[in-house]
């Protein structure tokens, strides 16, 4: 039997993988409008004082500074895949809060661990990298928001003094999740806890801090600055949000409805347990799904460019037992049988248990289905990282899992979606909060502290992404609307990327840079109408009749990127967005 490590979860996808608290008057917004809604102003640069000093200069309740030493300016490697441009700068790495808790072996040491990086020439702002997966390991703090951002997209590129978190414990595995201080720190408290750190250091290194602060992140990125845009809304100015899993435990859970689900259409192999479930729907079929999706939707926003930007309208207009062929005999790629077509539309439906009640949210259809990380995520992922997660961290009390290929798929197989989901909303007197406590939202629609202050969140989405789902994003954001008068889109956009998967990749333009167009609006109300966005020259999957050079208007939602009538299909010049019809 395989000797896949399940226990390693996040630590393999570089995507990045909310919590939103109840700041008050967010229901009550008459008085709120665009003339009265604070502007906070332009920050102003600084230099930094000293780089090595800092190991011995600053002092902070529980803070160990580990090294602080001068970087020049040159590309920072964040992994094997991606490296950042970055000026000369300062590193430094410590630590918060070290103590002993609960470990799997038994007592473990934690703390919160950190990278922080200060450019020589500053431009007086502060960037809170928030990181991804299951986190337990100090990435690079070189700014990153998407995947697919481009060398020079990195804050700390840009001047941003930037820091970068293991959100308080060891490793990436999810056995954290039994220490029930670990579980908080990873929710929300790290950032608590690391935010007047972080500040106070930037004051010892540059003589102020921070006139302007901003949080990024994408995946459980996305759900830690959805966290801080309401837990922390008066420590931060603007939030920048990618594919956010802010509802976590109930996507893990449906993960692992997707991995039964597909598992009925097949003979498990014991030994082979993964490889044989991928047989259920192949990545070749899922793109037969997408290529039917094109053909009903491709040319609602005018267009047959290859691109689904009427989403909604789409839904309607797709079918998936009309519009895809259903196999008269044996499979070949072209088709799916009627029990594959079955077992698809349960797992776009979202997870339920057997009285009908939804768990997760729904899947759109779209045009990116037929993709490698699209196929990685509904098998691979879903049975390496989710299992772990589910039974560590979100589960009250949790449940010990081994570590092999085999412990994870009898977790998966014997999950109850009537018993067992539950257990994320559960507390006991040991673990006092439950994941649905202090992963997600108590009330995403209440903004009422980040609005009132000048604040911004701009929040993007891929729309094939296949484990958070871009439908509870834009529910989420329809509720922000409703909850504010319809005047949300005075503080708060949401931008869908049509075609990407998760934080990137797909046939789509995500490469893209919104974090200038949200300094822009915090800083001198500058709103943020279309982002232009173009292709990535290495991106793998895009369609071979896609031009290398093709760019498109991202619009805030529920606007879409409407065919002007003439113009080159590759340039998005020849877009508006437009209020879908």
């Amino acid at each position: 039997m395989k000797k896949t490590n399940f226990l390693l979860p996040l630590a393999i996808a570089p995507l990045c993988l909310a919590m939103w608290g109840c700041n008050g008057n967010g229901h009550n917004n008459d008085e709120n409008t665009a003339n009265t809604l604070p502007i906070l102003g332009e920050a102003t640069p600084g230099s930094l004082n000293s780089c090595e000093d800092l190991a011995t200069q600053f002092s902070f309740d529980s803070t160990v500074i580990t090294d602080a030493h001068t970087v020049a300016a040159g590309a920072v490697s964040y992994n094997d895949s991606e490296a950042y441009n970055a000026p000369a700068h300062c590193v430094i790495t410590g630590y918060m809060n070290e103590r002993t808790g609960k470990g799997i072996a038994g007592d473990t040491t934690y703390r919160i661990g950190f990278e922080m990086r200060l450019p020589v020439d500053w431009n007086g702002r502060f960037y809170y990298q928030a990181n991804g997966g299951l986190d337990g390991s100090v990435a690079k703090a070189v700014g990153r928001f998407l995947f697919s951002g481009g060398a020079d997209s990195g804050a700390l590129n840009k001047g941003f003094a930037v820091i970068s978190s293991d959100a308080g414990h060891p490793s990436p595995t999810p056995t954290f999740g039994l220490d029930p201080q670990a579980r908080k720190d990873y929710g929300y408290n790290a950032v608590a806890q690391l935010t007047p750190m972080a500040k106070s250091l930037i004051e010892t290194a540059y003589g102020k801090q921070p006139d302007r602060s901003y949080f990024g992140g994408c995946s459980n990125g996305g759900r830690h600055t959805m966290v801080a845009a309401t837990r922390y809304a008066d420590l931060y100015d603007g939030f920048l949000v990618g594919n956010p899993g802010f509802n976590l435990p109930k996507a893990a859970v449906d993960q692992m409805y997707g991995i039964q689900q597909y598992s009925s259409l097949v003979d498990v192999d014991p030994n082979d347990i993964l490889a044989s479930i991928q047989g259920a729907i192949t990545e070749q079929e899922f793109g037969v799904v997408s290529k039917a999706v094109l053909a009903q939707c491709d040319a609602l926003d005018g267009a047959a460019d290859g691109m689904v930007n009427a989403l909604e309208a789409c839904q309607d207009a797709f079918d998936l037992n009309r519009d895809v062929p259903t196999c008269a005999g044996d499979r070949d790629g072209t088709c799916l049988t009627q029990a594959q077509k079955d077992v698809l539309s349960n797992i776009m439906g979202g997870a339920h248990n057997t009285a009908g009640e939804a768990i997760y949210t729904n899947f759109p259809y779209d045009a990116g289905m037929g993709t490698d990380d699209y196929f990685s995520w509904e098998y691979f992922m879903a049975m390496m990282r989710d299992p772990g997660a589910v039974a560590f961290i979100f589960s009250t009390p949790p449940t010990l899992l081994g570590n092999t290929e085999a412990d994870a798929y009898n977790y998966v197989k014997n999950f109850s979606m009537d018993t067992d989901a539950p257990k994320i909303y559960a507390t006991d007197a040991t673990y006092t909060e439950a994941g649905m406590d202090f992963m997600p939202p108590v009330d995403p629609t209440d903004m009422g502290t980040l609005r009132d202050r000048g604040a911004k969140i701009l929040a993007i989405h891929g729309t094939s992404d296949p484990v958070f789902s871009v439908q509870d994003t834009i529910n989420w954001y329809n509720g922000l609307e409703a909850a504010n008068t319809n005047e949300a889109d005075k503080f708060a956009r949401l931008y869908l990327v049509p075609g990407m998967n998760h934080c990137g990749r797909g046939p789509a333009t995500d490469k893209f840079d919104a974090l200038d167009k949200l300094v822009s609006w915090v800083e001198d109300g500058t709103e943020p109408e279309a982002i232009e966005a173009s292709v990535r020259a290495d991106n793998a999957e895009l369609p071979a009749d896609w031009s290398a050079q093709r760019t498109r208007p991202l619009c805030p939602y529920p606007q879409i990127a409407t065919y002007n009538g003439s113009g080159s299909v590759e340039d998005a010049a020849s877009f508006s967005c437009k209020a879908p019809e």
